[in-house]
């Protein structure tokens, strides 16, 4: 009989040989096997003193200083380690088809005290509302089977930005200055162009669907994309025409502006919607789910945007789809997408793609869950980017193993079993030190 421990554990270790190769100088092979080995364990609590009891029981005190500052003040580079785990995980995922998305979202990650980079009082995801938290900006490549997040970056309030004593306090590089998150996310869809990453469409939730420049910019940069949108967008009712200028009198300028009245305005996306006949709306199913095909009602039709600047605008908005999801038995639509895939997409790959961000929110899950990407509790900026580019190369390298492992335990736990911690050992952080 085979011992698949040890098939696991021999391509741990080529995974990992290959991580080192990019990592800089020799003396960091060993921690950076023993932190991503701590991230695949079985654990409660995936900081660095956990780490370090469970990867060296026998010399906690040593190792914890080892990891500690392999992550927090290791000067090795995350782009350089994203880059090798790129290059190992996407052919993986590319044997079971083309990557289909890029999907942009971020996370919360809770947090105590005031001190930790970039923490403030903001909307967490993870809670489902505003409390004390890190919020990062991701970028993932996704297909069916899986996907891969490919750009990380922490978003930095303003009271952070704008105190220097603070930032420096922290390890902020002095070039990192104020971005809205969705600058940092066009930011991560530029990188991600230069760097000729497989193209794909660009999925995104309502926080970054309904800005209308940045898809704008994205339609720049040559990629379509399905963004979630709220129901008071406002678009021109395809049965009506668009205001025009007024007519010119020959004098002074000519007129370029739409001059809006009663029969021409914008109205929300909702309210067209609630006006479709029932033939419009058709049955379609997307994926196997856990017990039962996921299906549900969409409709769709080509509008153009509107929004709240169409007084100010000299031009037409291009066509795009608006796509609505309205299931049977709800009492009015759900869901609302804007999509600049071309118009002869069919509505079910449309409703695929859309569907395909479920995937981030697996990421996250697993991520946070199996990997501890919330657990660090350094406080400077070089750990928590370190912290989370391992917890990435540590799932990239359970996508690989995804195909070989039975799936019915956690990850981690068929991989890599629980190491016994000596009963000593009561780390910050861990349910024994609670």
């Amino acid at each position: 009989m085979v011992d698949r421990s040890e098939d696991v554990g021999a391509r741990f270790s080529a995974y990992v040989e290959a991580l080192v190769d990019v990592i800089g100088h020799k003396d960091r092979a060993g921690p950076l096997r023993d932190y991503c080995t701590g991230l695949l364990m079985a654990g409660e609590r995936k900081s660095v003193e956990p780490l370090a009891a469970v990867t060296a029981p026998g010399r906690v005190s040593a190792q914890h200083q080892s990891l500690l500052h392999f992550v927090g003040e290791g000067r090795w580079s995350d782009e350089r380690v994203l880059a090798k785990v790129r290059e190992l995980v996407l052919p993986q995922m590319e044997q079971h088809g083309a990557i289909e998305a890029w999907i942009l979202d971020d996370t919360g990650l809770p947090k105590k005290g005031q001190h930790s980079v970039g923490v403030a009082r903001q909307y967490c995801g993870q809670l489902g509302k505003q409390d004390n938290c890190q919020v990062a900006v991701s970028l993932s490549l996704a297909n069916g089977y899986a996907s891969l997040p490919v750009a990380y970056r922490l978003y930095l309030p303003k009271e952070w930005s704008d105190d220097a004593a603070r930032l420096r306090k922290a390890g902020v590089p002095e070039d990192v200055a104020f971005q809205t998150k969705h600058e940092i996310a066009l930011d991560h869809l530029r990188w991600a162009c230069t760097a000729g990453l497989p193209r794909a469409v660009v999925l995104m939730d309502a926080g970054y669907g309904n800005n209308t420049q940045l898809r704008a910019q994205i339609g720049a940069l040559g990629l379509s994309y399905i963004a979630d949108i709220l129901s008071n967008t406002t678009v021109w009712d395809p049965g009506k025409e668009e205001p025009s200028p007024k007519a010119w009198s020959g004098r002074g300028r000519r007129p370029t502006i739409p001059q809006g009245d009663d029969e021409h305005r914008p109205v929300a996306v909702k309210h067209l919607a609630l006006g479709l006949p029932e033939q419009d709306w058709h049955a379609i199913e997307w994926r196997e789910g856990t017990n039962h095909t996921l299906s549900s009602r969409f409709a769709r039709l080509r509008v153009r945007v509107a929004r709240g600047d169409y007084k100010r605008r000299t031009q037409r908005r291009a066509e795009e789809w608006l796509m609505i999801e309205w299931p049977q038995g709800q009492q009015e639509p759900t869901k609302y997408w804007l999509s600049t895939l071309p118009a002869d997409t069919s509505l079910e790959q449309m409703v695929k793609l859309a569907k395909l961000r479920w995937r981030i929110e697996r990421d996250y899950l697993e991520l946070k869950q199996e990997v501890g990407l919330g657990h660090f509790e350094g406080r400077g900026w070089r750990g928590f980017h370190h912290h989370a580019t391992l917890c990435i190369a540590a799932y990239g390298f359970l996508i690989c193993e995804r195909g070989a492992l039975p799936p019915s335990a956690p990850a981690t736990a068929k991989a890599f079993p629980q190491s016994a911690v000596p009963g000593r050992s009561r780390p910050r952080g861990a349910a024994a030190a609670a």
